[in-house]
């Protein structure tokens, strides 16, 4: 079962040069576009938007990667 998060929760997610931390913007449930990228989230396979607290950049995440806290 996903995770629930809300929009402001602050997570972390593991990237290839560590781990980092951002704020969750809002949960996808519908496929969109971040930079190019296709983001293919669902009502029952839903994303969450984050910005990252380093560089201020958005990007899409699924629950399973995000750590609440």
């Amino acid at each position: 079962m996903a995770k629930e998060l809300k929009t402001g929760d602050k997570v972390s997610w593991d990237t290839s040069g560590g781990k980092t931390h951002g704020t969750v913007v809002k949960k996808q449930t519908s496929a969109t576009q971040i930079k190019g990228h296709k983001v293919a989230a669902t009502k029952d396979d839903p994303q969450y938007i984050v910005k990252s607290d380093k560089s201020g950049k958005t990007a899409s995440h699924k629950p399973a990667e995000l750590k609440k806290g």
